[in-house]
Formats: structure tokens, sequence, C-alpha cells
């Protein structure tokens, strides 16, 4: 027998008729000779009815009482899907967040998961019944009883850590879609349905704006081992299973906020590569990369700055082994850029002497302050970064080589670490070069001009943003820098969420002349497109093939970042769903079957 927790969202409790089928479905799970939790959203589009409500009644309306009125949705979905229940046959008891004993941090609209307290709901799952527990609420504590809500996909969230705290043999998230697609089937209705993916790969789609799962799930889903699967709650498909290999023992105290990183990694064979004052329009990086792959060079990082006037700077890291043959190639393309009527003077740069040091875990993006750590962190060992790259996974830094020993001395000790693997473990051959592609278009970048190149500024920069919760995605520093008044400067360009960046913007404007940056511009009109994919590690080509692709339908590349299993590209906020579609179709990830969102 199984103890199985299932996740039932807003469409598919979204009228009386959804919620017997439901009970149904829950009711052949438990005849199969299983013991079931099932966590439930409100019903259909009901919580924003209930924000609608409140935003009438005021244009600020106080969080504490918006988790009161929120919190209100789940508990008509569990008292009806229990009733629903016991009309087939079926014993069953609703319960609510505080009743199932869900405790959280004090911070309403957007609390995380301390612990679990069990009892009650293994002493009910002990008795034979069916517990329905409302998804996305807690309470801050037994002493103030404060309701508490978990924020958006907080019932994802609550699913997958009554799973952990339970050790139930897995959890199934039942939504709209019969599983996870290698992309948003409304913009390209062939998507195809995965069979598997990992949590680390599922994590960067997640924080990518893929919705079918909330990155906060996925990460408890990686942290504690939770086998996962995503299912149609329409239709009887298998779905995609969440794939997770971590074994190592952790503490369910502090379920959400316990230690986010788990490694130190450091890679000493690095070169970097920076080509200046190349042409800002489409197909020169499509050029570089696709020439690169074809002398079967495989690249690492890559970031492509925000312009300058009609040029911008790329940059990439390769393994020192195969830096001749890079160095060959970009010199060749620059030497061909120089030779066009009113070209800028294209160069290259090359250093050698580099190292790339990272934190690896999970939930990095969504944790503000993981990132400032870091830079603070390498600031206070006064250790200079060359080059950042973020992921949800990881955050790398590329530093000087000498400075490689001082670094991973100072972020192990920061973070707590004690063991240290050297580098990325390497895909399976047969992982594909990319799962999926995702469109994120509600991201806005500022650029903050002429900030002082020394260690330090980025800690001083993203620690102020991380002061006040604002999460940052994209983080490219230019590889051109000026003297002024002295001081060698470099511009820092980043995204970050839309309903973010008017607040950021001002706080960085506030201090601009006391940190000794110039202006702080802002850029509203973008669209994030990434491909996310464990198996394009140690394969040369898969840059070249998404930058051709754009390319090829006339799409300037704004910005590109890179990690090991993501590459994303900044581009024009109306051209977004064309890249979409053109980097989905170039890697030939369309199905035979069209699938259809239920409305």
């Amino acid at each position: 027998m199984a103890l199985i927790v299932q996740k039932y969202g807003g469409s598919s409790v979204g009228s009386v008729e959804r919620i017997q089928a439901v009970a149904r479905r829950v009711y052949k799970t438990v005849q199969a000779g299983n013991s079931v939790v099932v966590v439930v959203s409100a019903m259909g589009k009901t919580t924003d009815e209930l924000v609608k409500l409140a935003n009438e009644i005021s244009k600020s309306p106080n969080r504490r009482e918006m988790d009161m009125l929120l919190s209100t949705g789940e508990q008509v979905t569990i008292a009806l899907l229990s009733m629903a229940l016991q009309e087939i046959g079926q014993a069953a008891i609703s319960m609510t967040g505080a009743q199932v004993g869900i405790v959280t941090e004090a911070e309403h609209t957007r609390a995380r998961i301390l612990h679990i307290e069990t009892e009650r709901l293994i002493g009910q799952i002990n008795l034979d019944k069916v517990v329905v527990v409302a998804g996305f609420q807690g309470i801050s504590s037994a002493r103030k009883m404060e309701i508490t809500t978990l924020g958006r996909g907080g019932s994802d969230t609550s699913a997958v850590a009554l799973a952990a705290a339970l050790g139930a043999n897995f959890c199934e998230i039942y939504t709209d879609v019969p599983g996870i697609l290698t992309t948003d089937p409304r913009l390209v209705p062939e998507a195809q349905l995965m069979t598997e993916i990992t949590c680390d790969e599922m994590l960067e789609l997640a924080s990518l704006g893929a919705k079918v799962l909330h990155p906060r799930a996925v990460e408890i889903a990686r942290n504690y081992g939770v086998p996962l699967v995503v299912r149609s709650s329409w239709t009887d498909q298998l779905g995609t299973w969440v794939t997770t290999s971590r074994t190592q023992e952790r503490s369910l105290v502090n379920l959400e906020l316990a230690r986010s990183v788990d490694a130190i990694e450091f890679d000493i064979n690095q070169a970097k590569l920076s080509l200046l004052r190349v042409p800002d329009k489409p197909g020169v990086a499509a050029r570089l990369f696709g020439e690169i792959a074809r002398q079967n060079v495989d690249v690492d990082l890559i970031i492509q700055s925000i312009h300058e006037g009609n040029t911008n700077d790329i940059a990439f890291t390769v393994n020192t082994h195969i830096l001749k043959p890079a160095k060959s190639v970009a010199a060749s393309i620059t030497g061909a850029l120089r030779n066009r009527p009113n070209s800028a003077e294209a160069e290259v740069l090359v250093e050698s002497n580099t190292a790339k040091v990272s934190i690896s875990g999970a939930g990095m993006i969504g944790r503000p302050g993981v990132a400032a750590k870091i830079f603070a962190t390498l600031a206070e060992a006064k250790v200079n970064i060359q080059m950042i790259s973020t992921s949800e996974v990881k955050v790398s830094c590329l530093v000087d080589a000498t400075n490689c020993d001082r670094a991973i001395v100072a972020l192990c000790k920061a973070f707590e670490i004690t063991a240290s693997p050297a580098v990325l473990a390497y895909p399976t051959p047969e992982s594909p070069a990319v799962r999926g592609v995702a469109l994120d278009m509600n991201q806005a970048r500022l650029a903050i001009r002429q900030v002082p190149d020394q260690p330090g500024m980025a800690a001083k920069l993203f620690g102020l943003l991380a002061e006040y919760n604002i999460s940052v995605d994209m983080i490219i520093q230019s590889q051109r820098c000026r003297v002024v008044d002295g001081v060698t400067r470099r511009d820092i360009a980043f995204t970050v969420a839309r309903m973010d960046v008017e607040n950021a913007q001002q706080k960085l404007t506030q201090v601009a002349d006391e940190l000794g940056w110039g202006e702080v511009v802002l850029d509203n009109a973008i669209a994030k497109v990434s491909i996310v994919g464990s198996g394009m590690v140690g394969q040369p080509g898969i840059a070249a093939k998404m930058f051709t692709a754009l390319a090829e339908n006339k799409i300037n590349i704004q910005m590109i970042a890179t990690s090991e299993i993501k590459i994303s590209c900044v581009v024009r906020q109306d051209e977004g769903v064309k890249a979409l579609q053109v980097i989905h179709a170039a890697f030939n990830l369309a199905g035979s079957e069209k699938f259809v969102v239920p409305v």
C-alpha cells in the first residue's frame, strides 16, 4: 500500500461536476489500496475574484486581511470535495492549513513553510480517511494563530511539502494539461509531452515562467527527494515524472528556509574571450558561435552586454585546452567585421588565467539574498568578478585564477560547505540537448551606467535589492571599460520582474551619488526567451542553433546569458512570441498531436 499526495488546481475543481470527477478519481486511487491526502486550490477564478473585491474596497489592501480573505477560497473547495467523497462512500475529512499543522514564517501573502506538525494528519490517515487539505495556506505559529498564505503557486508548494513531511511514496500534481510540455501549448499547440524531466531542468523552466509547476514546489521535491508526477485531471494519461537523484537526509525543520546551497564548485581550466564593439544587429552571434561549433569547440559561459551606440560586446569562456582554435575563430570573425564599411573597430581580448567558481543548489533566483551573499563574500576576500552567470540552480563568477583558492575557502565558510566537488558532472548520453523552451514576458531591464570596476560593487548593488526582497535574474557586466575621474568603470545590466522594476530603479537611483555610479536606465519593452536542457553540456552548437533561428527571422538579440543547462536571450517584447516559436521549431521539439487547453 502506498501513501500518495494528490494536488488539484483551480481549473480541476472549477465546478460541482469537476469536483465530483475529482472525487471519483480519488476514490479509485483508494480502492487500489492506497492512502491518499488531497490538496486543492480555490475553485476556478475564485482567488482572482476575491482580489478584485479587495481592490474595490482599497487601493492598497492590508496584507494580513488579504490572507484572511484569500484563504477562504480553498476552504470552500475542501468542504465540497469532502462532501463529494462521503457521498460516494469514501470516508473523508477536510482540513485548513492551520488544522493540518502547516506552520509558516510570519510573512503575510508570501510566507515560507517552516515545518509541518503531522500528528493529526497521520491519525486521520490511520482511520482510513481521505484527508482533504486547503492548499496555499498555513499558520504563523500555534501561539499567534495568524493565518498566512504562501503566494503564487502555493498549493503546489503545500502538496510537495506535505509529501516530504509524510514520507509519501510520491506526489501527483493534477492540472489542465497532460503533463509538462516542451513549451506553452497556448503559443505552440504542437508542443510535445515529456515523459520525464530532471528537477534541475524543471526548476529552470518554472523560474522562466512555465506555470505548470511553481519553482518552490520543485525546490522542495529536489531537496527532499520527493518523486513528483504532473498529470491531467481530465484524462488518464501517464503524465510527466520530475526526477531527482537526491538521497542525502535533510532536516524537516525550517523546511523552506534551510540551506539553499549544496556545494561550491570550481573550474580552473577556463579562458575568456571578449569580442568588443561588434555590430548590434541580427546574425553576429549566430555567425560567431556557428563557426565555433563547426570547429567542434565547446563553449561554457556566454554573455552579451547591452548595446552602446550601434555596437555591443560578446564574451564567452572555453576550456583552456581548446583556447587556440576558439581564439582563431574569434579573430577571423572580428577581422571580417572590421573590413565592413562604416564598422566600428571590433577586437578580441583573451584572458587565459581565469577560473570559474560557483555555488550550486536550488532556488537561487527566488531568494534574492543568495546571489548578494556570494558577491559580498568575494568582495570581502578581495576577489574581483569578471563575469556573472545566474540560474535557479547555480550562480557562477569568473575570477582571476590566482584568486580561485581564496574564493573557494571564503565561499565554503560563508555557505557552511565542508566538501566540494571540483567540476559539474556530465549528463548521461541519452539526455536531450534541449528539454524545453520558455518565454517570460513579465520582466524588465535595468542598466546602470559607469559602475566602478572594483571588488564590492556587485555586493552593494544586489545586496541593496535583496534588502527590499527584489529578485534579479540575468546579470550582465559589460566587457568594455572606460576611465572616468581616474576610476575604471563598467556598465551592469540585469532583469527583474516588471512589478518590482520601478521600486528597484528608485532605490538604485537614490544611492547613485553615494556609491559612485551613473544613470539607472529602465526598459520595460523586453521579453526573455530561454532553452533548458542538461544534455547541452559538452555538445557544441546548441547556442549557435538558437542564435541562428533568431537571426534567420530577423530577431535581434539584446542580451545573452547562459548557465550549464540554460541559454537565455533578451529580445524586443513584440518579438517574444515569434522568438519562442522559431526556437521551438529549430530544435524539432514539436509533436504530431495538437494540445487544446481546456477552458
